[in-house]
């Protein structure tokens, strides 16, 4: 694709980026078949294709309008494209960049202004939001539906393992999971302790960034990455061999770091030792494969009423950090029976805080995405994302849960 960018940005590292991007567009359309937005709305503008045009144009100076910014919210920002993309064409991230500048030629006002500002001060910010989720967890009976279906269940992290081993990863506690889903990193500690590995957190480090990113405030986004970097450097540099992620969605932010401060002289060069330093908790579990098997071999076998299990395999895990059967591998090793998700590269439309600010579509796909799971007869579901588990809940009786979970439940046995 031949572009002419504008003054403004084309002699920025952004431009230069949005322009080798662009570049390597043959307008295919092959994205458009995968895109969830698209097969829903069938809008060439909502799909990656239109999408890329519209953000040409305003990086080759066309003034962008409100029009403009609401076909670029309604992306879901899933990435199935990429996976799908023949030529490789990085359309997450020219989206970042046509974001950023359509923020700044076209500011929001009102209600979207107002709930925006609202969503990325309180969400990143794990002591507030877990003060609100426990006071609506306190309450949650009384709650509206739409609110209860968004309110998990108070629950607690379980037993804490005494640890001392001399192997260690680092563990991001993230802003929602905590007090959403405090088992989550608990069973990863587990998990992680019975196979000689002790899992520690920073507690200065804080939200990976994706909420500020995903709501276009890739300044804010910048900070929370570098104060991250500043709470995890003084473990890398000491004994821990890397860091573990537990939620995938934050994962496949923190493989972002590099791109986000590629132009910090004082971080760029951490930001990409984080980059190749950070694994998905699946990747570390499945390379400790000889600890594990006999763990698992001396567990006792699973119910057979129990075996029939769903697994929604998240955006950002097969799409953002191009994970694909691992998980699934790991519950099939465990005595879990998966059964047939059709679709299953579509988007569940929980997409950060997408379910919030485009709620029509994000119902549709959840929808759409709960129909798959439950089409085999499942007795669970698990996923490997914080926001996909809280998104599923609130649609289907059936629990859901992270599959590090029902991996730690299983080792109990």
């Amino acid at each position: 694709m031949e572009t002419h960018l504008a003054d403004f940005i084309r002699n920025t590292s952004a431009g230069r980026e949005a322009e080798e991007i662009l570049g390597r567009c043959v307008h295919c359309g092959f994205c458009t078949a995968t895109c969830p937005t698209y097969q829903l709305l069938g809008d060439e503008l909502d799909g990656p294709r239109g999408r890329i045009y519209l953000i040409k144009q305003v990086l080759e100076g066309v003034e962008p309008t409100e029009k403009t910014r609401l076909h670029l919210d309604r992306c879901l920002s899933c990435r199935s494209c990429e996976t799908t993309c023949p030529s490789g064409v990085h359309y997450s991230r020219l989206l970042d960049i046509g974001r950023e500048v359509v923020e700044r030629k076209v500011p929001r006002t009102g209600v979207d202004a107002f709930a925006r500002g609202l969503l990325k001060n309180l969400l990143p910010r794990a002591t507030v939001f877990g003060a609100a989720m426990k006071l609506g967890q306190s309450v949650r009976i009384l709650l509206p539906a739409v609110l209860r279906a968004k309110v998990p269940p108070l629950s607690a992290a379980g037993p804490t393992p005494h640890g001392g081993h001399a192997r260690k990863l680092i563990a991001l506690a993230g802003c929602v999971q905590p007090s959403m889903y405090p088992n989550v990193n608990g069973a990863a500690r587990r998990v992680l302790d019975r196979l000689g590995i002790e899992m520690v957190e920073s507690p200065a480090a804080g939200c990976c960034g994706a909420v500020r990113l995903h709501l276009n405030d890739a300044d804010a986004a910048r900070d929370d990455a570098r104060r991250n970097i500043d709470a995890w450097w003084p473990l890398l540099d000491a004994d821990a061999e890397g860091l573990v992620m537990t939620a995938s969605g934050c994962g496949s932010h923190v493989l972002e770091y590099a791109h986000l401060l590629e132009d910090d002289p004082d971080y760029a060069v951490k930001a990409a030792r984080v980059v190749l330093a950070t694994r998905d908790i699946s990747e570390v579990i499945t390379a400790e494969a000889a600890a594990l098997t006999p763990l698992l071999q001396a567990a006792t076998p699973l119910p057979e009423a129990e075996r029939a299990l769903a697994f929604q395999s998240p955006c950002s895990l097969q799409h953002g950090l191009k994970i694909r059967g691992t998980v699934e591998a790991l519950l099939t090793s465990a005595g879990f029976q998966l059964t047939p998700v059709a679709d299953g590269h579509l988007c569940c439309g929980s997409a950060g805080t997408y379910s919030v600010l485009q709620p029509e579509i994000s119902k549709r796909l959840q929808a759409n995405k709960i129909a798959a799971l439950t089409a085999g007869a499942p007795t669970a579901i698990a996923s490997a994302n914080v926001g996909c588990i809280g998104h599923l809940q609130g649609a289907t009786k059936l629990p859901v849960r992270h599959w590090i979970e029902l991996l730690d439940a299983r080792l109990s046995s």
